[in-house]
């Protein structure tokens, strides 16, 4: 196992949306923004945005890496991009503004009719209704998801009434 492998879920984090080099196996050097690493495996998910508007995505397989140096820190704009990447195309379509102004609007309107509900995610984008359900941004009927089909169905109609009444 090598000496990335053992470290812990807390320790990937820090280099999250940071722009990294990654020496891994045989000396083979890469360099990104890392997305992600996965806590089972050690991968690490490297993004690079091409000068052509493309998207390089590249995964360093967790147990060839042998030595990650971080780069530089991601600005807001690029913290930005690096979430919104994977997003569905009509989430990307909304602006930061009006995403946060969209959930401030529905965890009031859950807060006033004593609906409890938190942010949770790294970027506190994801709304986390009774423990139950999740919304995510752009916070639409459907951008719920929830194993409680009864509570699912409910939250939904919820959101389509708070949003139509806002119309």
């Amino acid at each position: 196992m090598t000496e990335w492998q053992r470290k812990t879920p807390l320790e990937w984090q820090k280099y999250v949306t940071k722009e990294v080099n990654v020496t891994a196996a045989e000396k083979h050097d890469y360099k990104g923004w890392v997305l992600t690493v996965d806590p089972v495996s050690a991968n690490i998910v490297l993004v690079t945005f091409l000068e052509d508007g493309k998207v390089s995505v590249l995964v360093v397989l967790g147990h060839a890496v042998q030595e990650v140096g971080i780069v530089k820190e991601a600005d807001d704009e690029m913290r930005e991009k690096l979430a919104l990447l994977f997003m569905p195309g009509e989430s990307q379509s909304h602006g930061q503004e009006e995403l946060e102004k969209r959930k401030s609007s529905l965890k009031t309107w859950l807060e006033t009719n004593h609906i409890p509900v938190t942010e949770q995610g790294e970027l506190q984008r994801t709304l986390c209704v009774a423990g139950m359900l999740t919304i995510d941004p752009p916070y639409g009927p459907e951008d719920c998801s929830s194993f409680n089909e009864i509570i699912l169905s409910r939250v939904q109609g919820l959101i389509q009434g708070h949003f139509a009444a806002q119309l």
